[in-house]
């Protein structure tokens, strides 16, 4: 009989006595299960021991655990050495939810809190209270906002002392993150406690772990405090030459040497020897750095919200002084030339039609900028673009207002279009991903990145336009490329500005058409291995099918017209293909008439006796008319056949009615001849084809994923002795 579903074996073992092989009913009181196990040792007071795991992570299973009482007491009893194996047993159980609610239930964070304010030992015990006290945190079963303020100005000490463990600060910033993300109360004063010139110092040094962990509390604090104090901020850590340690080595610029920052005095394993830089360290950026990058990323540009939620004023004198040094910078010498000695109504109009030729949709600019999003962000990448790169600017608006208008590209609502475009992209006002890791380098290599990243993109919008000869009606579609375009090389991860500038303008309109339809082939599966591997062994038959019909084709005939020395295409020749596939049968024909029989055909050429075919500037019929105008036109539709005519060769002259009869008479001439077909039809035929054969082929296994890779053979067994006799019955 099977035993019931909850009892399982187990081994339970303890040092100086025999294992046991228990059956464990999980349905019954875990202490009556610890009283049974004891009873068979003759151990009392059962309530006193506890069921570990042995293997893997060693946790509990009680939850009256006598271990947490022990290594409590110990901290306080035992020597330095012998609180050291204390603290290091607390560090590996504390993740051990059942443990650490018993530890926490006997004041265990108060025991470890004393240790880590009285900062006796600043070395490897004070690593270990930190990390212990960390990992009981973690569980949530505290609340950060619990923890005293001599508590946190402690450990903030830790964070600013220069003499100090360089394993102790990493966890001393980690948990100062901790406290800012959770408690307001507290951030601010960590905020006061901790200067950001001395987050500045840590970010300096080779240890990659003190770096991240001062990456962690700096993006912490910034994510704690206001828009106004982050902007404050961020804008003194730039002045720091913050963007020095993240980006690049050396200078800033032209004499601008890297300043002066409090000097650290850390021991020997936190390696200050030079700024560090963060991104192209020669050691692979971790996850959590990454992170802190794309956090950071986010809360800089997210300062550009309020202007792009801010809609423009019509009654500010400032904004309207702004729209008009933007008319200004693309119109000035017209207008001084135009608008001299006109009266105001004149001038206005004047005005308004120079707005009109900038793109704006209105007379009244203020009317296209008063949508939010982009608002005045819009406004402001105008100015940034106008400001420094005049000339691209004047370029982009004169070129397309001397364009005709069906073809001009309006420059203010391309503007306001890819700001809003930009901020989709980059997310700007989104809130922060807890996990996210993605962000782009050539965002930390130059100030005023997101206006450095328009002037870029708004000259690609422009150069996509030409490309795609567009309309004023295909300006979404325009959008979407240049979106296209934007997205694929933003997510190469440019490292620098330059860099995105190349990638960008080298993925042209036709790049993006090819990619998608790569992207959609992939898609359907037909780039796979096994796919491509079908579509070769099905490109016989199918070519051998193509073959037939062009055989089939010169069976019918066509009607070819004669060029004479006069160029009058007023003569008209038949030829065909005999049914056996022997013999070409051709004639001349009266203009009117239908294509005559192949037996009312006079002349006859063997197959056997054609040499070779000829087409293009090949032909002799055409190097005798290379003067002529057409020769480029008739060049493109020209082929003959060599033959033997006695002892000399001859040519038989074909000037094809279209390229679709070309292709399919030289596709026919060369099937004749034993040669391949070398057409862009039978490419087009073939591939069609292919397609079609292959859908067909795989039509059962629709939506069933296909592997890159064949199943593995498996090996052969070890014996083939399993033949089995039907005949023998069994007792």
């Amino acid at each position: 009989m099977a035993p019931p579903r909850d009892v399982v074996k187990i081994a339970v073992q303890m040092r100086d006595a025999i294992p046991q092989l228990i059956q464990l009913d999980q349905a019954k009181p875990l202490a009556a299960v610890l009283k049974e196990v004891c009873d068979a040792w003759n151990l009392a007071h059962s309530e006193r021991y506890a069921l570990q795991f042995a293997d893997g992570h060693r946790r509990y299973i009680t939850e009256n655990d006598l271990k947490a009482e022990q290594l409590l007491g110990g901290l306080q009893r035992g020597s330095r050495e012998g609180r050291r194996e204390t603290l290091g047993d607390l560090v590996l159980l504390a993740p051990d939810m059942t443990f650490a609610q018993e530890v926490i239930s006997r004041d265990g964070l108060q025991r470890l809190g004393t240790i880590i304010e009285d900062g006796d030992d600043l070395g490897e015990v004070l690593a270990l209270a930190l990390m212990s006290f960390l990992e009981l945190m973690e569980h949530g079963v505290v609340s950060w906002e619990t923890l005293s303020i001599p508590f946190v100005r402690k450990v903030v000490c830790y964070v600013n002392m220069n003499l100090m463990d360089a394993s102790v600060q990493p966890l001393a910033l980690r948990l100062l993150e901790s406290v800012t993300l959770s408690s307001p109360v507290l951030g601010q004063l960590v905020k006061s406690e901790v200067p950001l010139d001395r987050l500045l110092v840590h970010l300096q040094v080779m240890n990659q772990e003190l770096q991240t962990k001062a990456m962690a509390l700096l993006t912490a604090l910034l994510q704690g405090a206001t828009p106004a104090e982050r902007k404050h901020m961020l804008d003194y850590l730039w002045q720091r030459n913050f963007r020095q340690f993240i980006y690049k080595v050396g200078r800033t610029g032209p004499g601008r040497p890297l300043p002066a920052l409090p000097q650290c005095s850390h021991t020997h394993t936190c390696g200050l020897a030079v700024p560090q830089n963060i991104i192209h360290s020669a050691a692979p950026l971790g996850d959590e750095m990454a992170h802190h990058l794309y956090v950071l990323q986010s809360l800089t540009l997210g300062l550009l919200e309020s202007r792009m939620r801010t809609p423009l004023d019509p009654y500010s004198q400032e904004q309207r002084e702004q729209l008009q040094a933007l008319r200004q910078a693309a119109f000035e010498s017209e207008g001084e030339s135009l608008g001299a000695g006109l009266s105001a109504d004149r001038r206005r109009s004047l005005c308004a039609r120079e707005f009109r030729k900038l793109g704006f949709s209105n007379s009244n600019p203020a009317q296209d900028l008063e949508r939010v999003p982009p608002g005045l962000l819009a406004l402001d990448n105008m100015l940034y673009f106008s400001k420094h790169a005049p000339s691209a600017y004047s370029r982009f608006v004169l070129e397309n207002s001397s364009r005709e208008d069906k073809h001009e590209c309006p420059f203010a609502r391309s503007s306001i279009q890819l700001t809003v475009l930009l901020c989709d992209l980059l997310r700007v006002g989104e809130p922060c991903s807890e996990t996210a890791q993605d962000y782009s380098p050539m965002f930390f290599g130059q100030d005023q990145s997101f206006h450095e990243l328009f002037c870029v993109s708004i000259q690609l919008l422009n150069k996509t336009w030409k490309e795609m000869r567009a309309t004023q009606e295909d300006f979404d579609k325009v959008m979407q490329v240049v979106r296209e375009q934007l997205a694929r090389t933003l997510a190469l991860k440019p490292s620098s500005l330059e860099l995105f500038r190349t990638k960008v303008n080298a993925l042209t309109y036709g790049e993006v058409l090819r990619l998608r339809q790569t992207e959609r082939l992939h898609q359907e599966g037909t780039l796979a291995p096994p796919i491509l591997e079908l579509r070769e062994k099905l490109k016989p038959e199918l070519l051998g099918l193509i073959r037939q019909q062009r055989l089939l084709r010169l069976c019918e005939g066509t009607l070819f017209r004669k060029i004479s020395s006069r160029r009058r295409q007023d003569k008209l020749w038949f030829c065909c293909l005999s049914p056996n596939h022997k013999v070409l049968q051709y004639g001349d024909v009266e203009d009117g008439a239908g294509p005559p029989g192949p037996e009312s055909l006079p002349e006859q050429l063997p197959v056997a006796d054609i040499r070779a075919l000829l087409t293009g500037k090949d032909c002799p019929h055409i190097r005798e008319k290379g003067s002529m105008k057409q020769n480029k036109d008739l060049c493109e539709l020209a082929f003959s056949v060599s033959y033997d005519h006695g002892e000399q060769e001859a040519y038989l002259n074909f000037i094809a009615p279209s390229k679709r009869e070309f292709h399919l008479w030289t596709d026919g001439l060369s099937t004749l001849l034993g040669s391949p077909m070398g057409s862009e039809q039978t490419r087009l035929d073939l591939e069609q084809l292919l397609t079609m054969e292959t859908k067909l082929r795989l039509l059962e296994l629709e939506n069933v994923p296909i592997p890159e890779q064949p199943p593995p053979i498996p090996p052969p067994p070890t014996n083939f002795n399993f033949c089995y006799d039907c005949s023998i019955t069994e007792p």
